[in-house]
């Protein structure tokens, strides 16, 4: 039978849907068909051998790799896509399933499920197997466990690959769905504890940025904490001169032979200090407003690093 087929079918079921237009099941189904029903006109079993079971025979590999004269269209499979195709039938049918929801706006799994599926049956039924597609999946979805589909699909949304540990590579919910999607997707037999592993993954991210951003948060509160600590022990200093003055007695101590006994030397203190007087007049032509409008924009530089 065709177990291989119902398990990827089943990692398909927890695709989320494309918000936006209605699905158009008409372009869905000549999409799928340009990989799934090759010549299908002279061959009623292809849907079911090249997208159901190996057990309805093998087509040739030839045109398993090529399009459908007069078929191709912007709704179907490019003739270069397919000779990328997978032949084995299950992995087709995947393979066949990403490429049409991406090509088809508005369609989901469900839309495939309902509408391709039932076509897949019939085409298998000329072939002359009974599948029976509801049983197949229902038995497929008891061949994990739920905590074995939590660590798999965990592992796969937080490879470097997708998001990464710290989730920094699915920053908008937009790139965290598709990496979800795409990983829920691989791991098969997991449809029945799809809902409750994505919340939990969704949670987990969500506790990610958070603690992420509030330790950005932090950082940027001790630099201001910083900034402000010096700028007001600035100030104390340049209140009566009291830190030029110290300047101009440690340099006269150290830098002058005589410890600024004459004018001259007390002119060489004077000039190696003048620093501390420069420091002081721009200080106090900086406005209380003005720093805060500096320091505003420090904290909004970090909090766009991290994209907040």
């Amino acid at each position: 039978m065709i177990q291989k087929l119902a398990i990827f079918a089943v990692g398909l079921m927890a695709l989320p849907g494309i918000a936006g237009a209605a699905c158009s099941r008409i372009n869905l189904t000549k999409c799928l068909d340009s990989a799934c029903a090759i010549n299908m006109g002279a061959n009623p079993a292809a849907r079911c051998q090249y997208c159901g079971t190996p057990e309805a025979g093998e087509p040739a590999t030839s045109a398993m790799k090529s399009v459908t004269a007069g078929t191709a269209s912007k709704n179907s499979i490019s003739a270069k896509d397919l000779k990328k195709a997978p032949t084995d039938p299950g992995e087709r049918y995947v393979w066949a399933t990403k490429l049409c929801l991406e090509k088809i706006t508005g369609c989901t799994t469900e839309d495939v499920e309902e509408t391709y599926d039932p076509l897949i049956e019939k085409s298998c039924t000329a072939a002359g197997i009974s599948q029976d597609m509801a049983a197949l999946q229902k038995k497929s979805t008891k061949t994990k466990s739920e905590s074995a589909c939590r660590n798999e699909i965990n592992a796969c949304v937080v490879s470097e690959k997708k998001c990464g540990a710290d989730f920094s590579k699915c920053k908008t919910n937009e790139l965290f769905d598709q990496a979800l999607a795409s990983c829920t997707t691989q791991s098969t037999g997991c449809t029945a504890f799809s809902k409750t592993i994505r919340e939990s993954i969704a949670k987990t991210r969500a506790d990610t940025i958070s603690t992420a951003a509030s330790n950005v948060q932090a950082i940027v509160a001790a630099h201001i904490k910083r900034r402000m600590t010096k700028i007001t022990s600035i100030n104390q200093g340049c209140s009566g001169n009291t830190n030029y003055e110290s300047c101009v007695a440690e340099a006269c101590k150290n830098n002058t032979p005589n410890n600024c006994a004459n004018p001259d030397e007390q002119k060489i203190a004077n000039y190696l200090c003048q620093f501390h007087k420069t420091a002081c007049e721009r200080v106090k032509n900086m406005s209380t407003a003005e720093m805060q409008k500096d320091l505003d924009k420090l904290m909004e530089e970090a909090s766009n690093e991290l994209n907040l």
